[in-house]
């Protein structure tokens, strides 16, 4: 045995066997080498500037061919099993709504070991289809692989919970938040769950996650506000605005709407002004609340600062559609339709939205007329009506007996633009008909109708029994609004005026009784009207406290004797209540919209109108008395009820006392 040294000697090539030589010379390693040494970091940093590159090529995908282009490029770059970018190829796939099944869930299935973000991205993907019940078997298969969830996993899966409405399966996942652990100071999962819960309608199950969390943001607190505001509970959301420590625009923007959703326009209004002393940003959204708050309020004086605003955000109204819809409706509503249609004119682009809004302002005054034109010309320029242009077109056929134009319109709307008519647009037709006098159409209609009636129809065909003394369809039409609307005193009130009308206090007094058994008061008329300085002036129906009341007692009883020398009778039929006719006049001459009128006589210049608001539909006494009162002081009258306009003039009115 040979023994070598640690000094390797040189072996002579004499010593070693050629079959030995020849199979080193085939192991042999080139003296060359041909591929240059790559530090680790450097091939990080290639394989990092790749993965950002098919990201980015991703992201800009919009079509199935792009994504498969892509796709083959991450196998050829032998990246199939990079979790990072299978996610985002699934979002992508789920983005342009590819059934998952058909590929996002066969690239899945190929990694080997799928982070929690691609198991997410499979479950989100799931939720967006609406394949909720798929969405969670994969999260029960990601539990079974050990895999904990992120925060967004639980996010979409709450979302899913709301899209089906599925309380019970939202309390299961959200015990599961509890139960894994390491979520309870996740504000992104809390507010997902307090999202579910309130879209859900379980508000105080909201509430209640809300209180648990050691510390809020603003979509906390926001999510809730809204809530509140969206089932009229202003107080709540009052008090959650109050202490919430920074309030940005969102939140501002969620009160004021929220009065203006809750018809409590002063309110709106108040808070708005708050913001713009306190220099908070307003957008679009904003703006569009406070119009309507100003819209229902019904002063010029909000109506001008409004406009202010919107120039000086530097917003076109004659470019943004929705702002300049808004305007139209706000302009509308204060009694100024010349200026609505000034700036429906101005308009570069009008849509659905604006002509909408135009031919709703033109019904509630009364001009008939130019609805059905602008209807007409909108169907001319190629917009199709919606649902909500037609219950304005048809409100103004109903408001002027245009019954034909009415039945043509309403037939129209399945035949010529696939329409199925609603229950609103049942109830247009209803009053229509029953404003024209055809009684018995209207309740055939009712009663033929495909779709279940609701208050809103039997309350119209109820109101025309008012203004034709029918007491037996009445008595219909108030049997199945007691079923209806049980706690609805407008229903009650109305019919026992009906009867009052007939005489039948018997009659009137088993619909008191029953009022009284259900425990139902009567809404007190209410008037009111903007004077100088834009201070807004309230008055109640036989409330004389006002400090003018003297001078508009006096007022009231000129107007009286200078209208009884015209042939003006007091309309008995408006009170009812079984008192004798001197007690009926004291009644009357102390309604709401006569006291505002007194005061408007004796406060606002000769020159301008006097625009006056009511709560309550005007009764027939008072729109009479309103019709003397322009003619014999030559001055312009505007009440608007709560049903529409009504301009008096000369002695007339815009209803054509159509009322």
């Amino acid at each position: 045995m040979v023994h070598l040294s640690r000094k390797f000697t040189k072996i002579p090539l004499n010593f070693i066997p050629k079959q030995f030589l020849k199979y080193q010379q085939q192991q042999q390693v080139p003296p060359q080498i041909t591929q240059p040494f790559i530090p680790f970091s450097e091939l990080q940093n290639q394989r990092n500037l790749l993965e950002s590159e098919l990201i980015s090529a991703l992201n800009g995908c919009t079509s199935l061919t792009q994504i498969q282009q892509i796709h083959a490029s991450i196998l050829r770059k032998g990246l199939e099993q990079c979790c990072y970018i299978i996610t985002k190829l699934v979002r992508s796939l789920t983005k342009i709504e590819i059934p998952m099944d058909s590929y996002a869930k066969l690239v899945f299935n190929q990694v080997k070991y799928p982070n929690p973000f691609l198991w997410t991205a499979l479950i989100r993907g799931y939720c967006l289809q609406g394949l909720v019940r798929e969405s969670v078997s994969v999260y029960i298969s990601m539990r079974k692989e050990n895999t904990l969830p992120v925060s967004f996993t639980f996010s979409a899966l709450f979302k899913a919970c709301s899209t089906v409405l599925d309380v019970n399966l939202g309390r299961q996942i959200h015990a599961q938040t509890v139960l894994i652990g390491g979520f309870d100071n996740d504000l992104y999962v809390k507010n997902s769950l307090i999202e579910m819960y309130v879209k859900l309608g379980f508000l105080e199950c909201g509430r209640k996650v809300f209180a648990e969390l050691p510390e809020r943001d603003l979509i906390s607190w926001t999510e809730l506000i809204v809530a509140y505001a969206k089932i009229g509970d202003m107080e709540s959301a009052g008090e959650l605005f109050g202490q919430l420590p920074l309030k940005d625009m969102v939140a501002w923007t969620a009160m004021v709407t929220g009065y203006a959703q809750n018809a409590k326009p002063r309110e709106a209004l108040e808070l708005f002004e708050r913001m713009q002393n306190e220099g908070v940003k307003t957008d679009e959204v904003t703006l569009v609340g406070v119009i309507s708050a100003c819209a229902q309020l019904g002063a010029a004086k909000y109506s001008n600062w409004i406009r202010a605003i919107v120039e000086n955000l530097g917003i076109d109204p004659t470019r943004c559609v929705v702002v300049g819809s808004a305007l139209i409706d706000m302009y509308s509503k204060c009694g100024n339709i010349e200026d609505a249609y000034k700036v429906f004119e101005a308009m570069e682009e009008r849509n659905l939205f604006s002509y909408s809004s135009m031919i709703a302002g033109f019904a509630m005054h009364g001009c008939a007329y130019a609805a059905l034109n602008l209807f007409h010309e909108m169907v001319n320029m190629g917009i199709k009506p919606n649902r909500v242009t037609f219950i304005a077109v048809l409100t103004a056929c109903s408001h002027s007996r245009m019954v034909e134009q009415g039945r043509q319109i309403f037939a129209s709307m399945e035949e010529k633009f696939g329409i199925s008519p609603g229950v609103d647009h049942y109830a247009c037709m209803v009053d229509l008909l029953g404003r024209a006098g055809l009684l018995e159409d209207a309740l055939k209609l009712v009663e033929t109708m495909p779709i279940e009636p609701n208050g809103g129809v039997w309350g119209a065909l109820l109101g025309s029994c008012r203004t034709y003394s029918n007491p037996d369809i009445a008595q219909i039409a108030a049997n199945h609004l007691f079923e209806l609307e049980p706690n609805a005193i407008g229903n009650y009130i109305l019919l026992s005026n009906i009867y009052a009308s007939a005489g039948r206090w018997n009659d009137v007094s088993m619909v008191r009784k029953l009022m009284r058994e259900k425990g139902l008061r009567k809404n007190p008329g209410c008037s009111w009207l903007e004077v100088k300085k834009g201070i807004i002036e309230e008055f109640f129906a036989g409330d004389m406290t006002h400090p003018r009341s003297g001078e508009m007692k006096q007022m009231l009883e000129h107007l009286l004797n200078r209208l009884k020398a015209t042939g003006y009778k007091p309309n008995m039929n408006s009170v009812a209540y079984d008192v004798n006719d001197e007690e009926k006049r004291q009644i009357l001459i102390n309604h709401s919209e006569k006291l505002a009128l007194a005061f408007g006589l004796l406060s606002i210049n000769a020159d301008c109108p006097i625009r006056i608001m009511k709560n309550i539909r005007m009764c027939e006494d008072c729109h009479s008395f309103m019709c003397g009162v322009s003619q014999i002081t030559g001055r312009v009258v505007i009440v608007r009820d709560n049903l529409r306009f009504h301009h008096f003039l000369d002695g007339k009115c815009s209803c054509g006392n159509f009322w």
